[in-house]
């Protein structure tokens, strides 16, 4: 029984990183990426929050705005943001992320 579960837990594990791999390669490029608009950033709702700015989601082939937003900070993490990063094929989101320090 100890056994079979391991090897369920091994399979499991495989198939995750796997997804995860290949959701991490996949990139939706553009010719031109969006241009940035300027918002009012609302108030900060407590000491201490962090500005997670906008982010761009891929959709049938192109691009959507995600507004920015506060988020609660996080211990020994710094907000890393998104931008946009560029190849031969063209443009493409790279999200932002935490990093621990």
């Amino acid at each position: 029984m100890k056994k079979q579960f391991f090897r369920y837990l091994l399979v499991l594990s495989i198939f995750v990183g796997a997804s995860q791999l290949t959701q991490a390669q996949t990139r939706v490029y553009v010719k031109v990426h969006p241009k940035s608009t300027i918002v009012a950033r609302p108030a900060m709702p407590h000491a201490g929050y962090v500005w997670i700015g906008d982010e761009w989601s891929p959709r049938s082939g192109t691009y959507v705005r995600v507004a920015g937003h506060w988020v609660a900070p996080r211990k020994g993490y710094v907000y890393v943001a998104g931008h946009w990063g560029r190849e031969g094929r063209g443009y493409y989101w790279v999200p932002g992320h935490w990093r621990r320090v």
